[in-house]
């Protein structure tokens, strides 16, 4: 019986010990290359009969009944309180199709998209961060004031709406990746008349999505010319998870071996723990190309070094900017509620302002937001900080709109003039 053999009863594959189930990971045969050998079915069969076969992803037909295209304000009141009215992502106006989008000059259209494997192990991560009970406590809506750093409300200065969520099958990743690519693309796709595009941030949901929103947007700017910074205590380059080649462990591998990115365009942050990656996954990234700076790096050269180099790795680039923000990168002791936390991670005074100075200074068309999981933290502050970083990202994209030079903070603010 051979180890591939052995690691298809998943009872077996539990009782490996931790060197074993690393060096399965690691394998890196030619016939775990190809998504589906020659002869080989597809891993899920499906019974095209089911009624509900294929609802999830139907749209309604009345989606524009009686109106014309534009965002839509569910709000019945001018302002109010994070406890009143209807829960959008900041209580922002909802559009449902690319003609809103398009008619009402959308910049930023936030949306959700699961992608965890099954009905019962959803996160509710784009609700959480839609409700403002766990993330807001005094953030009005109606009126929005100002970031004390750049002076700038970015929810007055942008047009940001709620995009709803992107279709995801209730049991199915694989079948999901397709979809949740041409929705992102759908939005990116969008032709402003200031002659920008919309971007898409998608809020998760499993860190397999990096693969179809990276993948989306390369269908837009094209294939090889997307740079993206990746935060994440994990590298995600595993060549296979269990036979699976589609997993919140291996987007970044299949993204670079497929052709989408170039590994040159890849930049990892905040890297760290035995189960990070090994040394074999080290040497695939220096082979590559990618640019990783390790937890450890940030301890031998500081974090403000570490963070003028990620900066000036970007800028050099030039290519349209994908921010990948897995909350894991972020210290458990301020974001417990997520799928993989590892201890010994970035602290939110480091990652709020690297997201605005990353999204400030540089051509972002896109982010997202993964690994949120709200009730594996019993109190309120996973969805806070995750929010706080959206938030951040928003911020940045209003100073880029303004020109602000590059890490601009607010004179009135950083100096109190005496």
């Amino acid at each position: 019986m051979t180890l591939r053999t052995l690691l298809g009863s998943a009872a077996l594959a539990a009782l490996l010990p931790c060197a074993t189930l690393a060096q399965v990971m690691s394998l890196d045969e030619p016939d775990e290359q190809a998504p589906i050998q020659d002869g080989e079915e597809p891993l899920i069969r499906m019974n095209k009969d089911d009624p509900s076969y294929d609802v999830w992803k139907l749209l309604r037909d009345d989606l524009s009944k009686g109106r014309e295209p534009g965002p839509i304000n569910i709000q019945r009141l001018r302002g109010g309180f994070p406890w009143q009215g209807m829960p959008t992502f900041f209580h922002m106006p909802v559009a449902l199709t690319p003609e809103d989008l398009k008619a009402g000059e959308v910049d930023i259209a936030i949306f959700g998209a699961e992608m965890y494997n099954g009905m019962r192990v959803q996160s509710y991560g784009p609700m959480e961060m839609r409700a403002p009970m766990k993330s807001e406590v005094y953030h009005n809506w109606g009126f929005h004031m100002p970031e004390l750093d750049s002076g700038l409300a970015a929810l007055d200065e942008l047009n940001v709406v709620d995009y709803g969520n992107a279709p995801v099958h209730p049991l199915s990743m694989e079948i999901s990746i397709p979809e949740v690519r041409k929705f992102v693309a759908e939005v990116a796709g969008i032709e402003l008349e200031n002659g920008n595009r919309t971007i898409p941030i998608i809020i998760g949901g499993g860190h397999v999505l990096m693969y179809p929103d990276a993948a989306g947007l390369t269908d837009v700017y094209g294939k090889g010319n997307l740079q993206i910074i990746h935060f994440d205590a994990h590298a995600d380059q595993a060549p296979v998870g269990f036979g699976v080649y589609n997993t919140h462990g291996n987007p970044v591998r299949r993204l670079v071996e497929e052709g989408f990115i170039n590994g040159e365009d890849i930049i990892q942050i905040g890297l760290r723990g035995p189960n990070s990656t090994d040394l074999n996954g080290v040497a695939w990234n220096r082979e590559s190309g990618l640019r990783y700076h390790m937890m450890a790096e940030v301890e031998r050269r500081g974090w403000q070094a570490v963070m003028d180099d990620v900066l000036a790795e970007a800028r050099a680039n030039g290519k349209p900017l994908f921010l990948s923000f897995d909350i894991d990168v972020v210290d458990p002791a301020f974001i417990p509620g997520t799928s993989t936390p590892e201890p010994g991670g970035m602290y939110m005074r480091e990652a709020l302002p690297l997201v605005r100075r990353i999204c400030a200074e540089n051509n972002l068309v896109g982010m997202e937001i993964v690994e949120l999981r709200p009730e594996r933290d019993p109190g309120y502050i996973s969805v806070q900080n995750s929010k706080a970083i959206l938030r951040q990202c928003l911020n940045g994209i209003a100073m880029a709109k303004h020109n602000l030079p590059d890490n601009y903070l607010h004179p009135d603010i950083v100096d109190d003039g005496k």
